[in-house]
């Protein structure tokens, strides 16, 4: 039990897409975080990230008064996901995973992150939804993935995933948008966004989705808890710890099923493969666009294995529509949150890291060229508000 004179609490860090990234490591650092989570974005998927390239990054970060200790994300091969234990490249893709975890390890990696979501990250429809104040915030509307899916894509089957009401809400979104919107449209949700593993044309998305014929939520969780049994051990020796990421959107998605969406998924997934190196990032935003994830009793049944947060809040709208809040707005109650972290925090003696997510485009930001959802300054609004929030709940809670 830690001294309550002083109260463990999160390590603040930002997300930083590496050299190329618009926001510099001098920004976060000026912003108050002490620590970035990034990647080697540059190297494609299922490639062993080289112990030496590790290094220097971390040493850049270093340099800079940072430190870099989480990663996000190691990206899960395509393969491993579809296709399972049974695909014929199973065996190299796993050896190439666990010796790039076997890399981090060794340079002082302690978290790393991954998702399981078939073909897609996280998936939006509007990059730059104005809200009243003038800033922008990242947005997803189904009637415009279903227009999408039907009048795009021409997925086969897909008039059955979408009720009458959604349906019909596509039918009129996809004739109000010209031929410019409709590329812009097909170009947020499938070219490719800050982070994703993956990046294709229309043609070629719906080849890929035909390439997981027959995977249903059972088959995908199947090859999850597979995977998670081959790497685990390696995980383990090597002292990192890695955590999932839940799907975004926390449903299916073009017909693509998705395995981690709901307490009841990861409880799931930690009862099938119960090592300590098996953990959870828990995102506030991604779980919290489901009105059933009750966040913070999630923090607290879940907090132990959780080693990685991503705080941020959506508002969610009628018709299965969603946007990015502000961090202390929206559904996700994040006074409620930061207060089951802090309490795991001081039960275990321990600090999770964390980051604000998806900020807003606002200021002067506005002006500049920015990753959607990862300008400075919203971030910036959001890691201040956040850092204060905790600052109080810990204050109250010495009495």
């Amino acid at each position: 039990m830690t001294d309550p004179s002083s109260p463990v609490l999160m390590t603040q860090a930002m997300r930083w897409f590496g050299p190329a990234d618009p926001v510099a490591l001098r920004d976060i650092r000026q912003a108050g975080a002490t620590e970035v989570v990034t990647a080697l974005h540059e190297l494609a998927n299922g490639v062993v990230w080289p112990l030496e390239t590790i290094v220097a990054r971390r040493r850049m970060v270093q340099a800079a008064g940072l430190d870099w200790r989480v990663v996000e994300s190691l990206p899960v091969h395509e393969e491993i996901k579809r296709a399972g234990p049974d695909g014929p490249g199973w065996d190299a893709l796993i050896e190439a995973y666990a010796d790039s975890l076997r890399h981090l390890g060794e340079a002082g990696i302690r978290v790393v992150t991954y998702n399981f979501m078939p073909l897609l990250d996280w998936t939006r429809t509007d990059l730059a939804w104005a809200l009243p104040d003038g800033a922008l915030a990242l947005r997803f509307e189904l009637a415009a993935v279903a227009a999408f899916d039907l009048w795009i894509l021409r997925r086969a089957g897909a008039e059955g995933d979408y009720t009458p009401a959604t349906l019909a809400a596509a039918e009129r979104h996809f004739a109000a948008l010209d031929e410019d919107a409709r590329l812009r449209l097909e170009r947020t949700i499938i070219a490719g966004l800050p982070g994703s593993e993956e990046s294709f044309t229309a043609a070629q998305f719906g080849a890929a989705i035909d390439g997981y014929a027959g995977v249903d939520a059972a088959r995908l969780r199947a090859h999850h808890i597979a995977f998670l049994r081959a790497v685990c051990p390696v995980a383990e020796a090597a002292g990192v710890q890695l955590v999932v990421h839940p799907d975004d959107p926390p449903f299916p998605i073009f017909g693509l099923p998705r395995v981690v969406s709901t307490e009841a998924d990861v409880a799931a997934l930690f009862a099938a493969v119960p090592s300590r190196a098996n953990g959870l990032c828990l995102c506030t935003g991604s779980f919290g666009v489901r009105a059933d994830n009750d966040l913070p009793g999630m923090v607290e049944r879940l907090g132990e294995r959780i080693g990685f947060l991503h705080l941020r809040s959506v508002q969610r709208e009628p018709g299965g529509a969603f946007h990015e809040a502000a961090h202390l707005a929206g559904d996700a109650n994040m006074a409620a949150v930061v207060s089951a972290v802090h309490r795991v925090q001081q039960r275990e003696g321990r600090s999770i890291p964390m980051r604000p997510d998806h900020g807003h485009q606002m200021l002067d930001d506005l002006n500049k060229r920015t990753n959607p959802g990862y300008s400075l300054l919203g971030r910036m609004r959001g890691l201040a508000e956040l850092r204060g929030l905790e600052a109080g709940i810990a204050f109250a809670a010495k009495g």
